[in-house]
């Protein structure tokens, strides 16, 4: 099953957890430092939340579509590059307590999408091993679009 991916920086994530948790009916698939997620089959949506600065209003952080396989990533890949579209890879990832393979384009307001497919968990945050500095999944580094390019995300 594919979903869409919302992932949102938030100030305050307990509040975010219970407003979501109310609203979807449901609580969070996976809660780790910092981070939790809902993987919602009705509507079909994975809400990633990643703590943010205390005060900050709620920010868009990028948006993804989850897939079942690396084959589902590496057709996507093709399809994108054949539509002419600049894409960046990431094979073997770990972000947002996962281990991913995924690629990246920006639309046309220059948001960051990955498609994108959990292999399996891991122990820590992390980011992406072509990531240099302290951008995405770190609440504290805004995203700029140069990183943004460089495939920040954080998608299960």
């Amino acid at each position: 099953m594919s979903r869409i991916q919302l992932a949102l920086n938030v100030a305050d994530l307990e509040g975010a957890v219970e407003f979501y948790s109310k609203l979807f009916g449901v609580e969070p698939a996976k809660r780790r430092p910092g981070y939790a997620n809902f993987a919602l089959t009705e509507p079909p949506l994975k809400l990633v939340l990643i703590e943010g600065e205390a005060g900050q209003e709620t920010r868009l952080d990028h948006l993804g579509v989850e897939v079942d396989s690396t084959e589902q990533v590496l057709a996507a890949t093709d399809r994108l590059k054949s539509a002419g579209l600049a894409t960046f890879e990431e094979s073997d990832t770990s972000c947002c307590y996962a281990l991913q393979d995924k690629v990246w384009v920006h639309g046309p307001g220059n948001e960051p999408w990955e498609v994108y497919v959990v292999k399996a968990d891991t122990d820590r945050m992390g980011k992406g091993p072509a990531l240099e500095g302290d951008a995405c999944c770190n609440s504290e580094a805004p995203v700029e679009p140069a990183e943004a390019a460089a495939g920040c995300g954080c998608g299960s």
